[in-house]
């Protein structure tokens, strides 16, 4: 059981991460993100100046964007460990969404490992020509992948293999429903579709 807590922990900690990498994109995309670093860094007996590690816009726009792609893999790679630790076999169980959770994340978590800031697929021969789904979560069908630039629209994107790892932690590992906090609504408020962000304009309340 212990073992089973620390493979739902690891998985919680990747969606954590994939939630902060999203808040700090945006923020740093509307140029609400401070970029402040330390005038003078010591850790252990290495010593940074400001001018070593500053970030200008332009890089931590970039920075963002690879940040956010790291931690969406990071929930591949997560997931793919805690299914492997709780079902025995899970390349051919009889359940075909635990079967497709695993090869979906199995696979892309391949791409990445082998090149992570170009990923290619790498699709093995008895999967080439297979469709892979988790009903109303995500699908991934392989036919002609192999080899292939990595692209979001493959698998349907982020946001699906945020809720795939919410499926392997509640559905597959059983982790328990706990009642979510209250969450104070944000000062300004942003709709995002893709990439392409709005962001609701206030509204002036005039006095007669």
């Amino acid at each position: 059981m212990a073992d089973i807590e620390k493979q739902i922990g690891r998985l919680f900690s990747a969606e954590l991460q994939f939630r902060l990498a999203s808040a700090t994109r945006l923020a740093v995309t509307m140029d609400k993100q401070p970029l402040d670093v330390p005038i003078e860094w010591s850790h252990g007996h290495t010593k940074v100046k400001y001018e070593d590690v500053a970030l200008r816009k332009d890089q931590a726009d970039y920075a963002a964007w690879n940040l956010h792609r790291s931690a969406t893999f990071l929930m591949a790679v997560a997931m793919k460990d805690a299914i492997k630790f709780a079902v025995p076999d899970p390349k051919n169980s009889a359940d075909t969404n635990i079967k497709s959770a695993y090869q979906i994340s199995r696979l892309i978590r391949n791409s990445f490992a082998h090149s992570p800031f170009d990923p290619v697929w790498s699709i093995d021969p008895n999967c080439r020509t297979s469709v892979f789904e988790v009903e109303d979560i995500i699908s991934l069908d392989t036919t002609e992948l192999q080899g292939v630039p990595f692209d979001w629209k493959h698998y349907g994107g982020p946001l699906a293999l945020y809720m795939l790892c919410r499926y392997v932690r509640f559905e597959i590992l059983k982790d328990e429903r706990k009642p979510r906090k209250v969450i104070p609504l944000p000062e300004e408020i942003y709709y995002q579709q893709g990439d392409l962000i709005f962001m609701k304009l206030r509204e002036e309340h005039k006095s007669e």
